[in-house]
């Protein structure tokens, strides 16, 4: 029962980390780990293929080994954020505790971005 939670754990957190490479304010990493977490105790087979592919896996293991985020991805998660600030200040329409929620999600994530060492 126990693996089945967690291969459906590991499918949904997949999910997820993959449209957060799209989506400016949902990191992609985070969830990505914990998919390798749930891999890890649900199945041999598909912690393998994570950490072996070749998109998902160089974050995890660079992560796992040393946490450190790339230089390039560190660059754009900043592109994107500040690409989706483009769209969200100009709005006269998201009210204004909306921009603050935006702009302290925004710096929090920064900080916390460039504040992890580079390869």
């Amino acid at each position: 029962m126990n693996r089945y939670v967690y291969l459906t754990l590991g499918w949904f957190f997949l999910v997820i980390g993959v449209i957060g490479i799209v989506v400016p304010l949902l990191p992609s990493t985070p969830f990505l780990l914990l998919t390798a977490i749930c891999f890890s105790k649900g199945s041999d087979k598909l912690h393998y293929w994570l950490l072996n592919h070749k998109i998902f896996g160089p974050p995890i293991n660079d992560w796992n080994k040393s946490g450190i985020i790339r230089m390039k991805y560190k660059i754009l998660a900043t592109s994107m954020m500040t690409l989706s600030a483009l769209f969200v200040y100009p709005k006269s329409y998201i009210p204004i505790w909306g921009k603050v929620g935006f702009s302290i999600s925004f710096l929090l994530v920064m900080l916390f971005i460039w504040s992890r060492p580079s390869k």
